[in-house]
């Protein structure tokens, strides 16, 4: 069972009085139904769904719906419920705010569909029921995506989206717009808004497990770098004094800085930080990582004097 179906079966659960009922079924009727041959149809490849829809239309207008089932033709291999009617049609598409008095088609619903925070979340629980997708944290990007058909309706689902904050996003498809978010936080703030809080709880420790992993991994990939440095570092420093020997040099640096050199040699894989601790340490004479590095500085001149 995908993350998008878990959290439909979770918000479909929720109980909600008469004004969120029709609010959430407003959201799924506006997204998903289509009118044919004088029938509302509506469609749903999931059964909880489909059982959801038919109590629904049961208890707020008292009408039992048609119920047939198709082969889907996508890629997907679920079949397809198809929901179908035509008693009280008319009614209950003006009901829902899909049809005005005329019985014409309203562009966005009306306000009193929408008019309290509740009755809002309902409304977005009902598109992402029609046409709503999320990715499961643990095996992809976050990704939180909303496909609607007409133009002001995604217009206007984006709004009441950032009456949240979610700075939802919009893109144009060649038949739909896609309303998305990508951002972790954001995508948990918008299953709050649905009442999944299961789903959230799961995303959560999800993201949580992710944030830590790839902090550990950058901690883990800046550490060897650091090493990489260390390494090159102390590696060149070696050069130096193998040039100084070579060339009988050793004796034109004064004893500080001889004894720089004759730590290196001793513990050739030592960041300046820990060479110094040592030198301090084993001598007695406190030395800064600063004051090695100056030393190393007067080996690397004497060096490439040699090399001129």
């Amino acid at each position: 069972m995908s993350y998008t179906v878990k959290v439909k079966d979770e918000i479909i659960k929720k109980v909600l009085v008469k004004s969120e009922s029709i609010a959430q079924l407003s959201g799924f009727v506006r997204n998903n139904g289509y009118i044919s041959n004088k029938e509302l149809h509506l469609t749903t490849e999931n059964k909880n769904i489909l059982e959801n829809l038919k109590n629904t239309f049961r208890n707020l207008y008292e009408l039992e719906l048609q119920e047939e089932i198709k082969s889907n033709r996508n890629f997907s291999k679920k079949d397809i419920y198809l929901l179908s009617i035509v008693e009280k049609k008319d009614l209950i598409l003006r009901d829902l705010g899909y049809y005005d008095e005329d019985n014409k088609y309203l562009e966005t619903p009306p306000e009193y569909i929408v008019g309290s925070t509740e009755e809002i979340k309902a409304y977005l629980r009902g598109v992402f029921l029609s046409s709503g997708s999320i990715n499961d944290p643990k095996t992809s990007r976050y990704h939180l995506e909303l496909s609607i058909e007409k133009p002001k309706e995604a217009v206007f689902v984006q709004k009441l989206l950032n009456l949240f904050e979610l700075n939802i996003k919009m893109l144009t498809r060649d038949k739909n717009y896609m309303l998305y978010i990508k951002e972790a936080e954001k995508i948990s703030d918008f299953l709050k808004i649905l009442d999944a809080s299961q789903a959230v709880m799961y995303y959560e420790n999800i993201r949580v497990y992710r944030d830590k992993k790839n902090q550990a991994n950058r901690l883990n990939n800046c550490e060897q770098a650091n090493m990489d440095k260390v390494v090159s570092s102390a590696t060149k420093q070696l050069e130096y004094i193998e040039i100084i020997e070579e060339n009988m040099g050793t004796s034109l640096l004064d004893d500080k800085t001889k004894e720089a050199l004759e730590y290196r040699k001793k513990y050739p894989e030592s960041s300046l930080k820990e060479l110094s601790e040592i030198i301090s340490i084993e001598t007695g004479n406190k030395i800064t990582k600063s004051g090695l590095n100056h030393r190393f500085r007067k080996i690397k001149d004497l060096a490439i004097k040699f090399n001129k």
